[in-house]
């Protein structure tokens, strides 16, 4: 009876359908967000985001990968009040490990939500016209194709494509996992024996658990499934990549018999320099975000002790200030330092971003395991048992590949089977959206706290000898400095200038104290005043003899990583807002 009323149904308008709080309600660009895109997919919709919004997304390539794929960068910014890039900026990636494929949808989720509420939502509206962000859904396009398309575990690759001879047998690649039952999942092999040490869970006949001390064993486990394919006694010991691109980047890198994964020399991988080569492009970059997964943690550096002394007691507070925000708004996640919550790490992207930069830089370890049963801090072997729970109550098992055998030509008669490749270190496809919402909130507070320098006032004083006194207060109204103190350490990007559009100013200085009149002096070119650092939620006040009656009171502020804005002021007034 409904078949006559189904056929002519249309799409349903914007106005049939009642919006849901803080989701746009017409997107000119539909994507589903309860899934995951291979590269020709997160491709494709960067192109349809910046077809249809052209003042506010920008798609450009940064380089190829090894492979030769485009690396794809969005910006995204509102085109309209100024270049993109001389706007303090927001730098976001995601997917440097192969198998870490959420963070490509949570980079490109920001991405699309910014534009999709651009015009519905003043907060976006403000601060797009004030901010950038640069957003590269995947850094490791390769890897990332071959582990959606080809047959890997949950934890397989991390790695690029480059080739590599892992056993040092001449050959390359030449011993890979085998997908021996081509269900397109690398899962485990498992093999009865009175000697095993291993018995079925009797409250999940799925899983293996270790049998007691006393107790008599089922299963030997026998590693991944695989074939000693070039008869050297080993299976999958020559699979591709190897190195570990999160190991690449040139702040305190160390060779791979220090650093397990490391690769020739500090940028040897092509994907990295590509970024590298992008982020020196663009000093305005003051924030950035590398996402991972998984395991809920806020991460932040320094990845070694060494490194301690990068960070200083004011970058700390604004790390912790950000930190905590985001355990605030994302439930089950734990703000974390590297070294001293993780474990040692050299040559992380994370750390050349801070150290070698000056930018304050978060690399979210994504899908915690609160997520799944709303408990945090549970025991590993808890949390695999919660693993299996979660499976059969929420997805029906529709993430395991139940044991079924099969004849091996070396093990003999043995079963396969196991977690396939898409848990559970990916989300589930109902969590996905949620966490990629909450992650990208997060990113958008970072954003919001970049520096944003405001000319409050300026006041004029009548010297003798048609002399006049102009002094000007700049201030920061966000917490990140324009500076950080890895920035001032090694002068990394130029000073903030300062300047009073007069070409009569005949001395200028940095005011210490306004109140007793104490500064510095610039001797040299006194109409723009180099200013190290405009502190966050902090002020800074120039002065100018200038020798006019009426000077010119148009004070320009240029910050690399603050932006620039002017102000003119009308000599007779009392130029206060």
């Amino acid at each position: 009876m409904f078949s006559g009323l189904i056929s002519e149904t249309k799409a349903q308008t914007a106005d049939q359908v009642f919006r849901a709080a803080g989701t746009p309600q017409a997107p000119k660009v539909t994507v589903s967000w309860n899934r995951y895109y291979d590269y020709d997919g997160l491709t494709e919709i960067c192109a349809k985001l910046a077809k249809a919004h052209p003042d506010l997304v920008k798609m450009e390539t940064i380089g190829d990968s090894y492979e030769g794929r485009r690396i794809w960068v969005l910006t995204i910014s509102d085109f309209n009040t100024g270049d993109p890039d001389r706007k303090p900026a927001m730098y976001i990636d995601g997917n440097i490990h192969s198998n870490e494929i959420q963070g490509s949808e949570f980079a490109l989720y920001t991405a699309w939500y910014l534009v999709e509420n651009f015009h519905d939502n003043k907060f976006i509206q403000e601060l797009l016209q004030q901010k950038t962000f640069y957003i590269i859904p995947t850094i490791n396009p390769d890897a990332r194709n071959h582990f959606m398309h080809q047959a890997n575990s949950p934890h397989s690759p991390r790695s690029g494509m480059i080739p590599l001879d892992d056993d040092g047998d001449g050959l390359v690649d030449e011993d890979q996992p085998d997908d021996l039952n081509k269900d397109g999942h690398i899962t485990f092999m498992r093999r009865k024996s009175p000697n095993g040490r291993y018995i079925q869970d009797p409250q999940n006949p799925l899983r293996l658990i270790p049998a007691k001390p006393d107790q008599p064993g089922q299963y030997e486990l026998l590693g991944y499934e695989g074939l000693d394919n070039d008869g050297d006694g080993k299976v999958n010991e020559d699979p591709p990549g190897y190195y570990d691109p999160n190991r690449d980047w040139g702040w305190n890198w160390q060779p791979d018999y220090i650093q397990r994964g490391a690769y020739k020399y500090p940028f040897s991988i092509p994907e990295n320099r590509a970024v590298k080569d992008f982020v020196l492009r663009h000093p305005n970059i003051a924030g950035a975000q590398s996402y991972h997964n998984n395991g809920g943690m806020i991460l932040r550096g320094p990845g070694a002790e060494e490194d301690q002394n990068t960070y200083n007691r004011d970058d700390n507070q604004v790390y912790d200030l950000l930190g905590k925000y985001a355990e605030q708004i994302i439930p089950g996640y734990t703000y974390m330092v590297v070294y001293k919550d993780l474990y040692s790490a050299f040559g992380g992207e994370l750390d050349w971003f801070h150290g070698a930069r000056g930018i304050f830089t978060f690399s979210n370890e994504l899908m915690s395991p609160y997520l799944q049963f709303d408990r945090k801090g549970t025991s590993s072997a808890d949390r695999e048992a919660e693993q299996y729970d979660f499976n059969q109550m929420l997805l029906f098992n529709d993430a395991f590949v139940e044991w079924t055998p099969f004849d091996h030509p070396t093990y003999g008669k043995v079963e396969i089977g196991g977690f396939k490749k898409n848990y559970p270190r990916a989300h589930p496809g109902f969590l996905l959206e949620e966490d990629a919402h909450r992650n990208m909130a997060f990113t958008v507070y970072q954003a919001f706290q970049l520096p944003k320098l405001v000319i409050q006032d300026v006041q004029t004083r009548k010297l003798p000898h048609g002399l006049t006194e102009v002094t000007a207060t700049v201030a920061n109204t966000r917490i990140i400095p324009t500076h950080s103190s890895q920035d001032l350490k090694y002068r990394i990007e130029r000073p903030d200038y300062i300047s009073l559009r007069d070409s009569t100013v005949v001395a200028g200085m940095v005011l210490e104290n306004a109140d007793l009149n104490l500064g510095k002096e610039q001797k040299l070119n006194p109409a723009r005043l180099e200013i190290p650092n405009i502190p966050g939620m902090g002020y800074i006040k120039a002065r100018w003899i200038v020798k006019a009656n009426k000077p010119n009171l148009l004070v320009e502020v240029d910050s690399r990583k603050g932006g620039v804005v002017s102000r003119r002021f009308e000599p007779d007034s009392k130029n206060t807002p």
